[in-house]
C-alpha cells in the first residue's frame, strides 16, 4: 500500500522515472504478498479465518486497487480491470468478518474498512474515465458513500489516546478521508460530455464533499503530524508502513483534488507533500532493514 501510492504520487508529481521504480517494486511485494496469502489458505486454514477477522486484513482490497490505479494510468486497462474485478471479490466476505468483529477503543487499523471501500470506488472511477464506461462510474459513487458510512461507523470505535500513544496506525484515521477524497477527485473527473454522468446538482455536491473530505484529511495530518512532535515514538515498528500511506495518499489526493476543481494553488503543497512521503518511505524502509538484521543476528 505504501509503496503503491509512493508511485502513484511521484507520478502526479511528475517524476515519472521514481514513480516506475517504485511500481516495480510494489508488483515484487504485491505478488509475495499474494501467494503468502494463497499458502496460507493451503495450509492453515484455521490460522488464516483468524487473520482475515483481523482489520489488517483489508489492506489486501486497498494495495491491490492502489497497483490497479497506477496500472491505469500507464494505459494497462485490461490489467486494471483484472485487479478491480479481485479486488471487489475480496472486499465484500473480508469486510463482513472484519465488521463483525469489531470491538470498542479501536487502534486506527479500525478506519480501513473505509479505506478499502473507497479503493475499488477510486479505482473503478479510474477506469469509467479511462474506458468510457458509465455504469462503473455509478457503481463507485455508490462505493464512495458506502466508504463514508463506513467512516463514521468506525469512529466511535476508534481509542482517541491512539494519537498520542499509536505506533503508526493511528494515520489511517486522516488517510481513510484522503482515499475518500481522492475517489472523489476520480468521479469528478471521469464526467465528459460523451458520459455525462452528473447534472449540476450533482456535481456540486460531489465537489463540496469531495473538498471537504480533502480539508478534513489535511486537518487530520496537521493533528497527527504535531502529535509526533509532541509524543516521540522514534522505534521502528512494522505498523509504521501505515503511517507512509495516509501521507502518501494526502499527498496524492490534494494533487487530484486540485487538478479536478482547478484549485492550481493546491499543486505545490501537494507535490511537496510527495516528497515529504518519500522521505517518510526512505526513514521507515531503514529502519525495516535494521530490524531485519537484528533479528537475522538473534537468529544466528
Amino acid at each position: 500500500m505504501a509503496t503503491g501510492i509512493v508511485s502513484v504520487g511521484l507520478h502526479l508529481a511528475a517524476a515519472e522515472t521514481l514513480s516506475r521504480a517504485a511500481l516495480v517494486l510494489t508488483c515484487v511485494m504485491w505478488v509475495a504478498l499474494a501467494a503468502d496469502f494463497v499458502v496460507r489458505l493451503a495450509r492453515d486454514r484455521r490460522r488464516w479465518a483468524q487473520e482475515a477477522r483481523t482489520p489488517g486484513a483489508l489492506t489486501a482490497v486497498a494495495a491491490t486497487t492502489v497497483l490497479g490505479t497506477r496500472f491505469s494510468a500507464l494505459g494497462w486497462q485490461t490489467l486494471a480491470e483484472a485487479l478491480l474485478a479481485l479486488s471487489v471479490v475480496l472486499w465484500l466476505p473480508l469486510l463482513i468478518l472484519v465488521v463483525r468483529h469489531w470491538k470498542p477503543r479501536m487502534p486506527g487499523t479500525v478506519f480501513l474498512a473505509c479505506v478499502a471501500t473507497q479503493g475499488p470506488a477510486l479505482l473503478g472511477a479510474t477506469l469509467a474515465a479511462a474506458v468510457t464506461t458509465a455504469w462503473l462510474a455509478h457503481l463507485s459513487l455508490v462505493l464512495f458513500w458506502l466508504g463514508l458510512a463506513m467512516y463514521g461507523l468506525a469512529v466511535p470505535r476508534f481509542e482517541w489516546r491512539q494519537i498520542a500513544q499509536g505506533p503508526g496506525d493511528q494515520w489511517v484515521a486522516g488517510g481513510a478521508l484522503a482515499i475518500s477524497a481522492l475517489a472523489g477527485a476520480r468521479l469528478l473527473a471521469a464526467d465528459s460530455a460523451r458520459l455525462y454522468l452528473w447534472n449540476d446538482d450533482d456535481r456540486g455536491v460531489l465537489t463540496a464533499v469531495t473538498v471537504a473530505l480533502l480539508v478534513l484529511g489535511l486537518a487530520w495530518y496537521v493533528v497527527l503530524l504535531a502529535a509526533e512532535v509532541a509524543w516521540p515514538r522514534p522505534r521502528y515498528d512494522v505498523r509504521r508502513w501505515a503511517t507512509v500511506f495516509p501521507m502518501g495518499m494526502t499527498a496524492t489526493a490534494t494533487l487530484s483534488v486540485a487538478a479536478a476543481v482547478g484549485g492550481a494553488w493546491l499543486k505545490w503543497p501537494g507535490r511537496m507533500l510527495v516528497w515529504v512521503t518519500v522521505a517518510a518511505w526512505l526513514a521507515v524502509a531503514a529502519g525495516a532493514a535494521a530490524d531485519a538484521r537484528a533479528a537475522l543476528r538473534r537468529a544466528r
